[in-house]
């Protein structure tokens, strides 16, 4: 008799899990299967809203799994003393399951538990689940990776798609084994994360992810080309937490997709929206393979720019403070809700680098914290993207002017008064630029520029030519 264990981290899920379903396929009569998870104090000593959602979606893991009678077990602490725990407690342990990570901390992580394992004289068996195609699967012909999304997405589109990796719930109930009472130090670091947690995400977890891309699939995807850039609409899936957390799987999620756009022809809203998750394989493989561009510019020419040291302007595009309403309501929208819309992304983006001349790594930390959704690749991605510092960039020259943004994609101001209601009465004229108003019209909307409402930080034509001249040094 053996012990395999599987280690759960940002695959919280029972459907279509590839190192759970390999384990089941592979344990004999006589073995037994252990589900782990590791709690790593690198890892939750910063409490930010990513983790909060996180751990509420681990949560709706461990209950699921309870009420299957699939028990969780936790160890604590660093990795070689976590991993001792399992070691000490399952000295029948043979193998360790888990789908591997390929970038960033994750892969540090991964690759130090496995030379650990392996000196233990533990078998280890990964796996690549995160994403559809994984960094290696989609390269030029000489073996190089990508830099232009256009080329890349054309083999993308062509590649073999990897199947569903169904996990048979009945077959893992003849295996499972409940050893919680051998790991109560693990079970007491859990139980402090819940200690820890808000109560402010309800819709976290594996059973809301799927019935959200049901819906969304549904009802919403054939218009998601026309309505994905409306932030006041219901025009995106806003499932990208669920894919963040691996509540849902990306697999599951383009099979869905796949089906829709077979059955319903020329509908541009489906191939848009799979067009998006070749997106995120396409950064995910970028950052693989260029793993500084976590902290240096992609493009080399631009990695010594003179940016903005100003930390009281950064902190005002923080608090949603600039006087450019559309920007202000995006960034109140992302410290209430954890999320914000992937065209205001964009904008507070450019606004922060071209308009505020602010390092893009600034921008990208503080969403690092904020987003529950976050994900490094495409958040590095994004950013250099908008700064035109990254791999098949905006060229630094187009500028988003957050007026006409405003005035393109939420005409009257709908979003802008879900989240700034101080300018609930400022008419749609003045919306987008309420410091245009005169001292009656302020008085008559309840709303002065300077008390109310910020007068604009900076002025976007000239900002707009510093930023020029930025880049062409």
């Amino acid at each position: 008799m053996a012990t395999f264990a599987v280690w759960f981290r940002k695959d919280l899920r029972l459907h279509d899990h590839t190192a759970l379903k390999q384990a089941i396929d592979q344990a004999t009569e006589d073995d037994r299967i252990l589900l782990l998870f590791h709690v790593n104090p690198d890892l939750n000593d910063s409490f930010s809203p990513r983790y909060d959602y996180y751990y509420h979606t681990l949560k709706q893991f461990v209950d699921t799994c309870v009420q299957k009678e699939f028990p969780v077990h936790f160890i604590a602490g660093k990795t070689e003393s976590a991993w001792n725990q399992l070691i000490d407690t399952c000295n029948d342990l043979k193998r360790v399951y888990f789908n591997y990570d390929e970038v960033g901390f994750g892969q540090e992580r991964d690759d130090q538990v496995i030379r650990y394992l392996k000196k233990k004289d533990i078998d280890v068996c990964t796996f690549l689940d995160h994403h559809i195609h994984h960094a290696s699967d989609i390269l030029k012909q000489d073996n190089s990776p990508y830099k232009v999304f256009s080329a890349y997405f054309k083999q993308w589109q062509q590649a073999e798609k990897p199947q569903i990796q169904k996990v048979d719930e009945d077959k893992l109930m003849q295996y499972v084994i409940d050893r919680r009472d051998d790991f109560k130090k693990g079970q007491a670091a859990y139980e402090e994360l819940l200690d820890k947690m808000t109560d402010k995400w309800r819709y976290a977890g594996e059973k809301q992810g799927l019935r959200r891309a049901e819906n969304f699939v549904d009802r919403r995807m054939k218009e998601y080309d026309k309505k994905r850039d409306i932030p006041s609409a219901k025009g995106t899936s806003m499932l990208s937490p669920y894919l963040r957390t691996g509540a849902l799987s990306c697999r599951t999620l383009y099979q869905m997709s796949l089906e829709k756009l077979h059955s319903h022809k020329g509908t541009a809203g489906y191939e848009t929206f799979i067009q998006e998750l070749a997106w995120r394989d396409f950064y995910h493989m970028i950052y693989h393979f260029y793993p500084e561009t976590k902290d240096k510019a992609f493009l080399p020419k631009y990695r010594d720019l003179e940016w903005n040291q100003d930390k009281a302007i950064l902190e005002k595009w923080k608090n949603g403070e600039t006087g450019f309403p559309i920007v202000d309501a995006a960034m109140k929208q992302v410290r209430k809700i954890g999320w914000m819309h992937n065209r205001l992304r964009m904008i507070t983006a450019s606004f922060l680098t071209k308009d505020l001349l602010i390092d893009w790594r600034e921008g990208e930390k503080y969403f690092s914290e904020m987003l529950i959704d976050y994900d490094e690749a495409s958040n590095i991605g994004g950013w250099q993207w908008a700064s035109s510092t990254g791999t098949d960039a905006v060229p630094y020259f187009r500028i988003f002017n957050p007026v006409r943004q405003s005035e393109r994609f939420d005409p009257d101001g709908d979003f802008i008064k879900k989240y700034l209601p101080e300018l609930k009465d400022v008419p749609s004229n003045f919306i987008h630029t309420p410091e245009k108003m005169t001292t009656e019209q302020q008085q008559q909307y309840n709303c002065v520029i300077g008390k109310d409402y910020p007068k604009p930080i900076v002025e976007h034509k000239t900002q707009r030519e510093r930023a020029l001249e930025l880049f062409k040094q």
